[in-house]
């Protein structure tokens, strides 16, 4: 799909961006891989590590519309990651997280329409799901906005659709390199948040392979949910620090006990597939009625029941102990 073809990646610096290239560099053969990032010190960096031909580098905000209309310039496929993506930061500092997840949203889809990109994925979050935070409620915003491109785009449009998953082990800001520099300094107990708070889980790698692969699926309009294991807060802490002791420090603002990405309220919406859900659009494109039971690839899925829920709680599939030491091995 990506060979002789240009790809571009707001927030390309980003974890997910390092690994999106290496998948690239490692399985295709593009023309143009584009990294579209604000922050040049991480952009040189990249240069000294990626010497591939086909990198290509864009200092630039999704907040600039016209620049990102530079970018993109004949350019096949986009991976929007560019987000603000702190709890806390965006608690606290409103409008900057509206201005960069929801207006540069909209931005990167006006973008796309005019530079007439072929197909374009979005990366959200579990938080955006009935979200009780500033951050997920702008990734929901900018979640509805790529489901609506579609209409606006046109029948011969580029197509958009969103990935939404959970907490990437690994990535920066996350958990478990949080935990890895205190254990380093010796700390002796690690702190959390509640005990009984769970997450969803994924490997970055098994992120960058699920965007990939719905590059293929995705007809326009889908949110793309993976099925991926949960994990206890307290099995982490054992998991890293060989025991479960801990210091309690309260839940932090705008953090939730546990997260669902697809919420009851969109079960009516939802198809189950053997490895992932779809949450189809609430509206209906003008062009025709699209059949998302079944997906580009072929693939056969079932609508939820009315009663379904995607929770981190309630998932059937919890990481052990064991498992979880295993996976920060690799990891590390």
């Amino acid at each position: 799909m990506f060979d002789n073809k240009s790809i571009l990646i707001t927030g390309g610096t980003g974890s997910f961006g390092k690994c999106f290239i290496n998948f690239l560099l490692a399985n295709y053969n593009p023309m143009r891989v584009i990294v579209y990032s604000r922050d040049e010190l991480k952009q040189f960096e990249m240069q000294q590590e990626y010497q591939h031909k086909a990198m290509r580098y864009f200092i630039g905000n999704v907040r600039d519309k016209e620049r990102l209309l530079s970018a993109m310039r004949d350019v096949d496929y986009v991976v929007h990651a560019a987000a603000l993506k702190q709890v806390p930061a965006a608690e606290y500092n409103p409008m900057e997280c509206i201005k960069t997840n929801i207006m540069g949203a909209q931005n990167v889809i006006d973008a796309c329409i005019e530079a007439n990109v072929r197909r374009v994925i979005a990366l959200s979050t579990d938080k955006a799901a009935n979200p009780v935070n500033l951050y997920g409620a702008t990734k929901l915003a900018s979640d509805k906005l790529f489901v609506a491109a579609n209409n606006i785009a046109g029948a011969k449009g580029p197509r958009f659709a969103v990935v939404r998953y959970g907490n990437v082990v690994g990535s920066r800001g996350s958990v478990v390199p949080f935990f890895k520099q205190l254990l380093s300094q010796g700390v002796e107990k690690l702190p959390v948040t509640h005990t009984d708070m769970t997450r969803f889980w994924l490997p970055l790698e098994q992120g960058v392979e699920f965007v990939v692969k719905n590059f293929s699926r995705m007809q326009g309009g889908e949110i793309f949910v993976p099925k991926i294991p949960s994990v206890r807060i307290l099995d982490l802490v054992e998991a890293m620090s060989g025991t479960r002791e801990h210091e309690l420090i309260g839940i932090r603002p705008g953090e939730k006990m546990h997260e669902v990405m697809v919420p009851e309220e969109v079960a009516h919406q939802t198809i189950e597939f053997d490895d992932h859900y779809v949450i189809t659009p609430a509206i209906s494109f003008f062009e025709k009625e699209l059949n998302y039971n079944k997906n580009k690839l072929g693939e056969a899925g079932v609508s939820a029941t009315d009663a379904f829920e995607y929770h981190s709680g309630t998932n059937p599939h919890f990481l052990s102990v064991d498992e979880l030491k295993v996976l920060n091995k690799n990891f590390a």
